[in-house]
């Protein structure tokens, strides 16, 4: 397992992935109880200032270069291998159900990383929900909701997502104080 997999699915309730582009924002996500980082861009920084698990959005080669722990790939085979090669692990992205049961022909991926279509009407916490459903049991499920609200995140706790990947803010104020109501 992974250190991403890892910190997603040990401890209670949902993981908080914060999508950063430095190292002071790094390190006020991580002061205020992230359980890992995402990057587009400055990773170098970022990675300089965190010991979180990294997953990075961009090219494998410049994930292996900075030392992220995952980098998010399309549903593609070769992309995958080729992740796995330089030992990260592949957080498979997926918008509709039939990306992610094509995933799970091809190469049986442990990692989701649910997004919605930015060209829908569909409202996008629904739209995660929805492709929620169709993730296996025995598999983790990151929601990518970069505006999330408190209650977005309890209700993605409620339906099974493992972690939710939110823009820098105040990241305490996302996380329920006691368990989810079920």
């Amino acid at each position: 397992m992974s250190k991403l997999s890892q910190a997603i699915a040990e401890g209670d309730g949902i993981s908080i992935l914060v999508e950063v582009e430095d190292a002071a924002t790094a390190s006020a996500a991580e002061r205020q109880g992230a359980d890992g980082l995402a990057v587009r861009r400055g990773a170098n920084a970022v990675r300089a200032t965190s010991q979180l698990p990294l997953l990075h959005f961009g090219g494998i080669i410049d994930a292996s270069g900075v030392a992220a722990d995952a980098v998010v790939v399309p549903v593609d085979l070769a992309q995958w291998d080729e992740g796995h090669a330089h030992g990260l692990e592949c957080v498979v992205r997926v918008t509709h159900a039939h990306d992610l049961g094509r995933a799970l022909e091809a190469f049986d991926p442990g990692i989701f990383l649910l997004s919605t279509d930015p060209d829908s009407d569909e409202d996008p916490l629904e739209a995660l929900l929805a492709l929620l459903h169709d993730v296996p049991a025995g598999k983790l499920a990151i929601a990518e909701l970069h505006d999330a609200t408190a209650e977005d995140v309890a209700e993605l706790e409620r339906a099974g997502v493992d972690a939710v990947l939110v823009a820098p803010g105040d990241v305490a104020a996302l996380v329920p104080a006691g368990p989810p109501d079920v």
